[in-house]
């Protein structure tokens, strides 16, 4: 779980990272149309374009490091607020051992302020790129952006294509490695895609706006809302492609929890099976679990124990010969059918029935960690070290084990007590119905001297992990919120910035008749619109992304892997969470367009 909330952590945060890159490109783009009238005068007055660009590249750096410096000392200070909670909370409930001081070594602080401005500079590159090379005489013109978007279409398809490519071919690559391997291959894929579907994007709105020009031919004001936001997807390109990255990643990782989390939930149904778990010291749970045996209230026993071994030999029935290396742990059921019907087996070799079957009689199961990092089947054998010796064991199932790093093999109580040094662990004890619980506990409790803290409740037990679950994945939802958050700014400050532009247009409109309801209507229906197919885009996107986080990332990182599950709600919360974020973001500008009185509107218009 801690590695879990660490990968959580570190892949969201490098996620609003990317999206917050998306909006500084899109406001350097504008901040250059808006300075085009500057920068022509320049030109005609003899200022050669290299010495403009180094001006621009001067002054992004000057303002990138101040951005950098306010950003490290504002993060400083708010970790060193949240750090005492936070460090208390993973103590509690992970036991891990946290600093409750921060204390971070010199390059920390280099490296934040270098990942700011590489990530300034990388989104700068185009705006300079353009400073560079626009023509002069093209500055003055007013469809030189749509001339230089409809050339940056025709570069983003082309790159669309290369990327494909190089998706593709990490895939492939992907796909021929050892399964629960390549865990840094896998995140390069995820960006991959994510930067694969982002280029194709604005090629895409784009091809679809053009189709509906033509399909409200014969609407005027339909046909005029399609070109004018076909005029105005050079501008907003760069935020949909934010937004789709956004919704995307927060489909995926939505599902993916959510699918964790009911996995979990049904795995802790079917592990605890029993009641009432009783945890002592091996020398008392061994009479104990005799005197249970004699009690006419006990229903069901289930004892556990633990031991260790260690693979001296792998026979497979690939050949291969790769031993486990290390002291592997042992953990000891009884199959009796309260476990036996609920205990979730991943792979047998001839079904769960003959599984169990094997299983009494000498054979093992194994974890999904250990059957993924060994490349371990049903049907291969082991053989263990025990203190007379060594003997061969089957493999008859594998199991999923939720929640433990390491490899695990589990074996019958018997077997593991008996010969392999085992040691009774916990004795799960089921009661019959109607028996008396608090009389069982009290007895338990005076005749072997145990502490109430030793009987533990399986609701207890659930409600603990369920809290744990919960407390682990908080952040991640929080994170989800940001880059959403982060994808919304970068819409509101586009419309912000061709809000007066936009104004124009509309004043046109206005003095020909339309109401001043559906020139506000207008602008609304045009962004919740093109977020909505941006939202239909990103829903594939969404699923593809669950499908690696479940079925290869998780596998690399953590060594289990987790069903595929999708949840109509989350799809429902997509599609109205694309056309939210955009109508928030559109909200300010057509309350303002709202509010302008309409002489402010014909001088716009005029201007």
């Amino acid at each position: 779980m801690t590695d879990s909330f660490h990968l959580n952590l570190t892949a969201l945060a490098f996620l609003s990272l990317v999206v917050g890159l998306f909006i500084v490109q899109a406001a350097l783009g504008l901040a250059m149309e808006q300075r085009l009238s500057t920068m022509r005068t320049l030109r005609a007055l003899g200022v050669p374009a290299a010495s403009l660009t180094l001006a621009m590249l001067i002054e992004l750096l000057i303002l990138g490091g101040l951005g950098a410096a306010a950003g490290v000392v504002s993060g400083l200070w708010l970790a060193s607020k949240f750090l005492p909670d936070v460090a208390s909370t993973l103590n509690s409930l992970y036991r891990a051992e946290v600093q409750h001081a921060l204390s971070l070594p010199w390059h920390y602080w280099l490296g934040s302020v270098a990942i700011t401005l590489g990530g300034l500079l990388l989104a700068a590159s185009g705006t300079l790129w353009r400073a560079a090379t626009l023509d002069v005489l093209a500055l003055g013109h007013a469809h030189a952006l749509r001339s230089a978007y409809q050339r940056q279409l025709r570069r983003m398809r082309i790159a669309g294509g290369v990327a494909t490519l190089s998706t593709l071919g990490l895939a492939l690559w992907l796909s021929r490695l050892p399964t629960g391997s390549g865990l840094m291959l896998s995140f390069t894929l995820v960006a991959a895609l994510l930067l694969t579907c982002a280029l194709c994007l604005p090629p895409l709105l784009d091809a679809i706006l053009r189709g509906l020009q033509a399909v409200f031919r014969r609407v005027a004001l339909l046909q005029w809302a399609v070109a004018d936001m076909q005029l105005q997807l050079p501008r907003l390109s760069l935020a949909m492609m934010a937004l789709l990255i956004a919704l995307a990643t927060n489909l995926g990782v939505s599902s993916m929890v959510g699918g964790f989390r009911l996995t979990f939930l049904e795995w802790l149904d079917q592990r605890l099976s029993a009641p009432l778990y009783i945890n002592a010291a091996p020398a008392t749970l061994g009479p104990l679990n005799d005197w249970l045996r004699d009690q006419e209230s006990v229903l069901a026993l289930l004892p556990t124990a633990r031991g260790s071994t260690e693979v001296v030999n792998v026979r497979r029935a690939s050949g291969s010969q790769d031993v486990p290396p290390g002291s592997i742990p042992l953990f000891g059921i009884q199959p009796v059918p309260r476990l036996t019907e609920h205990w979730p087996l991943s792979e047998t070799q001839s079904g769960n029935t003959t599984a169990w079957q094997a299983l009494t009689r000498d054979g093992v199961f194994i974890n999904e960690q250990m059957a993924f990092a060994h490349d371990l089947t049903p049907g291969d054998t082991l053989t263990l070290v025990r203190p007379q010796g060594s003997q061969e064991a089957t493999i008859a199932a594998i199991y999923p084990d939720y929640g433990n790093p390491r490899p695990q093999i589990v074996m019958t109580v018997d077997t593991l007590t008996q010969r392999y040094g085992g040691e009774l662990a916990t004795v799960g004890v089921a009661l019959r119905e109607g028996a008396d619980v608090a009389l069982f506990r009290r007895m338990l409790m005076e005749r072997f001297n145990l502490s109430s803290d030793a009987l533990v409740d399986q609701q207890e037990v659930k409600q603990v992990a369920t809290t744990i679950f919960e407390r682990t994945f908080s952040i991640t939802r929080a994170l989800n919120g940001l880059t959403l958050g982060v994808a919304a700014l970068a819409l509101l400050t586009t419309l912000l910035a061709q809000a007066q532009q936009r104004q124009r247009h509309l004043a046109t409109l206005w003095a020909l008749g339309v109401p001043r309801k559906t020139l506000v209507a207008v602008p609304l229906i045009q962004l919740g619109g093109l977020a909505l197919l941006t939202g239909l885009f990103a829903l594939p996107l969404g699923i593809a992304i669950t499908w690696l986080l479940v079925a290869v990332i998780n596998v690399a990182a953590f060594g289990w892997r987790l069903p595929l599950q999708l949840f109509p709600s989350e799809i429902a919360t997509l599609m109205i969470t694309a056309v939210g974020v955009a109508l928030l973001a559109a909200a300010l500008p057509c309350w303002r367009l709202w509010r302008s009185r309409p002489s402010a509107l014909l001088s716009e218009g005029n201007t």
